[in-house]
């Protein structure tokens, strides 16, 4: 039997779910407020439809870009719907449980599922996602992961999933960050980036970032796969959860920092390994 799946936010990550689900031939709903998103996911076999339709399907994911947008989808949502909504966006953990709660009270049974890997990773079936919810009705969805990506970890009760994904996205962030300062160094100092990045994937240095990114990096390829302005907003959580505990964090706090210079240079919408390019604009005090 055909399943039905619906999708709020049709981005580069709803895109990708799309083709997932396109691909296994499920019927696809979807919205987005773009309507040049619209056309694309139409174009990928998706069906464009309205807010109140999407609430129909009884599996709808939600791409959206953060927690306020999630509160708001399930603000509007109607009463008496009897889906499970699948948070696929990276969100605050501690307004999860609130957001369970008021989801619960017009039946929407709110599942977090945020995803690790970019929209590439996604669409080719190579994410992994990071459960947080109701076990028992987790396990009810053992198809539609399967269908997404490569694994699933269930981590506990609703919050953990992003828990779980805030410390991921630290680790990747300063992955990413110190693979571009490397290549950033390797070029003052003389060598060829492009021939200095497949010597450096030989060695003890290597990071799961290095074939995507530093290939992005080298050629300066910045089309996003993941936004420099998504990791400003989740590097913000991640912050501000460390802050809350007491916990100083160093090195996010200096990669939060040249962030923010590429927020201000208007490059926020450029794939994030354009980290690049705030290292490159730092330069020693004379």
């Amino acid at each position: 039997m055909t399943q039905t799946v619906g999708i709020f936010g049709l981005g580069l990550i709803g895109k990708a779910l799309t083709h997932r689900l396109v691909g296994a031939d499920c019927s696809v709903i979807g919205h987005d407020p773009d309507a040049a998103r619209a056309d694309e996911f139409t174009a990928l076999g998706g069906t464009a439809k309205t807010p109140t339709d999407i609430w129909t399907a009884p599996v709808i994911l939600a791409a959206v870009f953060d927690t306020d947008q999630l509160a708001n989808l399930i603000e509007h949502a109607p009463i008496g719907t009897d889906s499970i909504l699948i948070s696929t966006s990276t969100c605050d953990p501690d307004r999860m449980p609130e957001l369970a709660a008021k989801a619960g009270g017009k039946n929407i049974h709110l599942v977090e599922a945020p995803l690790s890997g970019t929209s590439k990773d996604l669409s080719d079936g190579n994410a992994v996602f990071l459960l947080g919810g109701d076990k028992d009705q987790i396990k009810t969805l053992g198809w539609l992961w399967s269908i997404l990506g490569r694994g699933h970890h269930y981590v506990g009760d609703i919050g953990n999933g992003n828990r779980a994904k805030l410390a991921v996205n630290l680790v990747l962030g300063l992955n990413r960050a110190a693979l571009a300062e490397g290549l950033v160094y390797a070029n003052c100092v003389g060598l060829d980036p492009a021939a200095f990045l497949p010597l450096l994937q030989d060695t003890a240095a290597y990071s799961a970032t290095m074939p995507s990114k530093g290939l992005k990096m080298v050629s300066r390829d910045f089309a996003p796969l993941g936004r420099i302005a998504q990791s400003a907003k989740d590097f913000s959580l991640i912050r501000g959860l460390a802050d809350a505990k007491g916990q100083h964090l160093p090195f996010a706090t200096t990669y939060q920092e040249m962030m923010a210079l590429a927020l201000t240079a208007g490059n926020g919408d450029l794939d994030n390994s354009a980290i690049l390019l705030s290292i490159e604009a730092a330069r020693a005090k004379p």
